[in-house]
């Protein structure tokens, strides 16, 4: 098995989460008690938080940066950012680690092919509904079109992100309003929708009913991760 190396705490609720699909995804595999090579750097999410919001993704590169190269140094052999945002500086990250990296959109645009799915919503944080890095890697290397809420469920969509899921507040109103969201996006034409930041899943489940199909990026960026780990490639 393959060494993962994997840049975690942005947040460690979301790590947490991911951590277990890895090790579950590789037990169902192998049986017994096999379980995940992995190696985690987990970042104080504070200093990175302070970071998007003053706009030096410069900085907050060379931080994810540092600890990726830390991470091969102690064996990993490729690299996983576990948050959905930070890829905004994936290609920096891989430079200066020196590290392959699982793309966490190369792993969402795989599942969104298997449904079958040309045109899917988005719910994130703020900076990766409204920037471009996401959306356009998804549409150039994919073929895939995605849609954003409109600025005022933008706005909250990110506030519970940030206020809530991040710190382990799990609230059935919130839950309410992404369901709302999601049946919006069907309303603009949206096939499924992508659970577009890590700390999501812990508020919409693989049981939760709603308008669209649902595509969790933290589960499918595990499963990228262990076929990887048991022989693959890093390409989704």
């Amino acid at each position: 098995m393959r060494t993962l190396g994997i840049l975690g705490g942005m947040s460690w609720e979301s790590s947490a989460q991911l951590y277990k699909l890895l090790n579950r995804e590789v037990a169902q595999r192998l049986g017994g008690l096999h379980s995940a090579d992995v190696l985690m750097r987990s970042l104080n999410f504070a200093e990175v938080a302070a970071l998007q919001r003053s706009g030096d993704w410069a900085g907050a590169a060379l931080m994810l940066g540092t600890a990726g190269r830390a991470l091969g140094e102690a064996g990993a052999q490729a690299l996983l950012i576990a948050t959905n945002t930070m890829h905004k500086v994936a290609e920096e990250v891989e430079a200066q680690s020196g590290l392959p990296l699982i793309h966490i959109v190369d792993a969402t645009a795989a599942g969104l092919k298997a449904a079958g799915v040309r045109r899917a919503g988005l719910l994130a944080t703020r900076y990766t509904m409204e920037e471009d890095f996401y959306r356009d890697r998804m549409r150039v290397r994919h073929d895939i079109e995605l849609i954003v809420p409109e600025p005022e469920q933008r706005q909250e969509l990110h506030r519970i992100i940030f206020e809530e899921l991040c710190q382990g507040q799990v609230l059935a109103e919130s839950r309410a309003f992404y369901l709302q969201t999601v049946q919006a996006l069907a309303a603009q034409g949206a096939q499924g929708v992508i659970l577009g930041c890590t700390e999501i899943c812990l508020l919409l489940g693989p049981d939760t009913a709603a308008a669209l199909p649902l595509f969790d990026s933290t589960a499918l960026q595990a499963r990228a991760a262990v076929e990887w780990m048991l022989g693959g490639t890093t390409d989704a």
